[in-house]
């Protein structure tokens, strides 16, 4: 049946579209064992090299995903301590301006403790010299007088009790001009 079957395809014209028997006989057997190879040797290589693909594309997604979740956290521990920073300069600029008035403060009590101090001073100097001015007016006021009352009467009064008597005159010149003062205020 075979022979029969051989030369009966031996007659007949060969066809573009369907194979030989031979032919398929031997392209089935080369097929097979082209897929036995495939299967045996160069698959597991393909899906090897897939595997570390796939796992290198996810490693570096995932690497990826936290270093941007990494970046995330810096950034927004950056802005916290941009914050933090801001809020203590306000702080510092606050303290300073606390500080500034609380110096011109002082600087202003002291100036005007100083200028208190130097009126007084100038106030009591003025009053010493006055008073020495006074003190110095009354002697050659009295000098005067008593020799203008040496000259008037013709004789020497230059004694105690006519120093007494013109010292009594101006004490009581004093009293009668504060009391002008007063009445005057």
């Amino acid at each position: 049946m075979l022979n029969a079957f051989v030369a009966q395809a031996a007659q007949a014209t060969p066809s573009l579209l369907i194979p030989q028997l031979p032919d398929l006989i031997w392209g089935s057997i080369a097929f097979a064992i082209v897929l036995v190879f495939f299967t045996w040797k160069v698959v597991p290589r393909l899906n090897a090299a897939l595997d570390a693909r796939r796992d290198a594309i996810e490693g570096g997604i995932k690497r990826a995903e936290e270093a941007q979740a990494g970046a995330q956290e810096a950034l927004e521990q950056y802005n916290t301590q941009l914050a933090e920073a801001r809020t203590a300069a306000a702080g510092i600029r606050d303290q300073a301006r606390e500080d500034a008035k609380r110096i011109r403060a002082e600087l202003v009590e002291q100036a005007q403790a100083d200028a208190a101090r130097v009126l007084t001073s100038a106030q009591a100097q003025i009053e010493a010299e006055r008073q020495s001015a006074f003190v110095s007016l009354r002697a050659e006021v009295g000098a005067i007088a008593i020799d203008l009352a040496s000259g008037v009467i013709g004789e020497s009064l230059n004694d105690k009790r006519s120093n007494d008597i013109v010292d009594r005159f101006l004490a009581d010149l004093e009293v009668s001009e504060a009391a002008a003062a007063k009445a005057k205020a």
